[in-house]
């Protein structure tokens, strides 16, 4: 039995500034993934520097956390079986202009920054992220009529 999975994802500034939220969001519910966490924010510096604490040595750190914090962006997570992969399977690579198209970045992206899309690349980084997006309280369990017919029982049970 493979185990259910939550991640991360953040609809990043280009994405909302283009009017691609719906067509994105509808990719990942069309694919059998449950939103179980929902939110529009705007980013600030203390956010963004634990977020990309990976990055702070790098050149691109300062114009990455500008552009950021250029619009809001809209915070998920998504849950099912191997959502972590699933989810960047359908994110695509991170460089729009290699990313493979029918992905969210092979079709609206040609930027390795401004590539519409951020998610979790592991599920220990999902776990991070998701307690430095969400509390608790903002994630919630429920059950969708439509597992059953999303996953066969071998999967499940």
């Amino acid at each position: 039995m493979k185990t259910k999975e939550k991640t991360l994802l953040i609809i990043k500034p280009d994405a909302l500034q283009r009017n691609l939220l719906g067509e994105i969001i509808h990719r990942f519910e069309r694919k059998g993934l449950k939103i179980v966490g929902l939110k529009m924010i705007q980013l600030e510096d203390v956010l963004l520097n634990s977020h990309y604490a990976h990055h702070k040595d790098k050149p691109f750190f300062e114009s990455l956390k500008k552009f950021m914090k250029s619009s809001p962006v809209v915070v998920l997570v998504l849950e099912g079986l191997e959502a972590v992969k699933v989810v960047r399977q359908i994110c695509g690579a991170t460089c729009g202009r290699e990313a493979d198209i029918g992905t969210i970045r092979g079709d609206f992206s040609m930027s390795t920054q401004t590539n519409i899309v951020h998610a979790s690349d592991s599920l220990e980084t999902a776990e991070m992220e998701i307690k430095r997006f969400f509390k608790e309280d903002e994630l919630f369990e429920y059950q969708k009529i439509d597992f059953p017919y999303l996953y066969s029982e071998d999967e499940i049970n």
